[in-house]
């Protein structure tokens, strides 16, 4: 999946794949998560918030979608 750069304290980069409905956030700190069943509405909400980590962290990891950290063998695992 590629990702994109952004302008975030916290998020390096974001990538979306739309035919699984599954958002990537890479993290400054190296970490990688999975969002799954996320629109692709919300992710161009998250590409043009006037903060990025702050809509991520309400719309996204607060919003319920199962998540799953990238090498983690656990399906569905919140973080």
């Amino acid at each position: 999946m590629q990702r994109h750069d952004v302008k975030s304290s916290n998020v390096k980069a974001i990538g979306f794949d739309a035919s699984t409905k599954t958002l990537e956030i890479e993290f400054h700190n190296g970490r990688v998560q999975h969002y799954f069943g996320v629109s692709e509405e919300l992710y161009g909400k998250l590409m043009t918030a006037d903060s990025v980590g702050s809509f991520l962290h309400a719309k996204i990891i607060k919003g319920g979608f199962e998540s799953r950290r990238v090498g983690d063998k656990q399906e569905g695992k919140k973080e």
